[in-house]
């Protein structure tokens, strides 16, 4: 029976496990895939505290962890259209992408192109899709400065090469670990922490001309006021904060134009997915665990057997 990797109650690690459980049955709009890989995102670890999104349904238990995948169609639902069974691709998954098997959505579902892998795939629907997506909405001008907070994390090093990509300069905050990383990226780093605002200024003492938050909190606080126009601040951790600090909240296209669009940086080479560190199944908590330590540097992905 197929496998997955589930929640059997809101907490912490504890109410994780790999379950055996049939493969979900696609309904109308929706594609069956046999998962080849699953990215690993702090939004995971959050849904089982008990985080809900804006406008979802209540969890049901026990809940297959995962907010994106890449794999293999093997049926097709009723209104999917645009895909063939053996079609290989790539999505946000309705059902957790921790599994053997998921759904994806066919509307928002992209195909994923033969030059990149199911690993690299499974990285790009909510890292690489939300830099790709914020980057945007600051359109940041070539040349203008632009602070990066969490820069070290799998949306902040997307959101640092897009931006040094468009000719802007970056500016990276992130632990001393990561400083290596941060530069190789083409970002000046500053170290995060308590002072922050003040290396930041150290760093660009002819001032920043925007913000990408992704960490919220304190950190969002203290670097805020480093903007002439508080406009220019967007967030994907500290949504609420940003507005009131008269900013705005990272806004997700959520198309499949999104993810063809940021495939095609990965295989032209303008945007790697810096997966640093890959798991199988089995290990699945393991590679939550990394990523909720906060300590992760680029992507983590669990890698499903075929």
């Amino acid at each position: 029976m197929p496998k997955a990797y589930v929640f059997t109650r809101n907490g912490g690690p504890e109410v994780e496990a790999l379950v055996e459980q049939d493969a979900p049955v696609p309904g109308p709009g929706h594609l069956l895939v046999a998962v080849r890989a699953a990215g690993v995102n702090p939004v995971d670890w959050k849904l089982r505290t008990g985080y809900t999104r804006p406008g979802s349904e209540p969890q049901s238990f026990p809940t297959v962890l995962g907010s994106e995948a890449a794999g293999v169609v093997r049926a097709i639902g009723p209104d999917a259209e645009g895909f063939a069974v053996g079609d290989e691709v790539f999505g946000n998954p309705v059902t957790g992408g921790y599994a053997e098997y998921t759904l994806l959505p066919a509307a928002v579902t992209a195909h994923k192109p033969a030059g990149l892998s199911f690993t690299d795939a499974a990285a790009l629907p909510v890292a690489a899709a939300t830099a790709y997506d914020g980057v945007r909405q600051l359109a940041p001008a070539p040349g203008s400065t632009l602070l990066v907070t969490g820069a070290g994390g799998g949306v902040g090093n997307a959101v640092l090469q897009l931006a040094h990509h468009a000719g802007v300069r970056v500016i990276g905050a992130a632990s001393a670990a990561k400083k290596d990383f941060v530069e190789s990226l083409g970002a000046v780093h500053v170290e995060s922490g308590a002072g922050l605002a003040d290396r930041v200024r150290a760093a660009a003492p002819d001032g920043i001309d925007a913000i990408f938050d992704l960490v919220g909190g304190d950190t969002l606080r203290e670097v805020a006021p480093l903007l002439a126009d508080p406009a220019a601040l967007i967030s994907a951790a500290g949504k609420p904060l940003a507005v009131e600090l008269g900013g705005a909240a990272v806004a997700r296209a959520r198309t499949a134009a999104v993810l063809d669009a940021v495939a095609d940086l990965v295989v032209t080479g303008a945007l790697r997915t810096h997966v640093t560190r890959t798991y199988p199944l089995t290990e699945a908590g393991e590679a939550l665990r990394a990523v909720e330590s906060g300590h992760a540097r680029g992507k983590t992905v669990i890698e499903v057997g075929a």
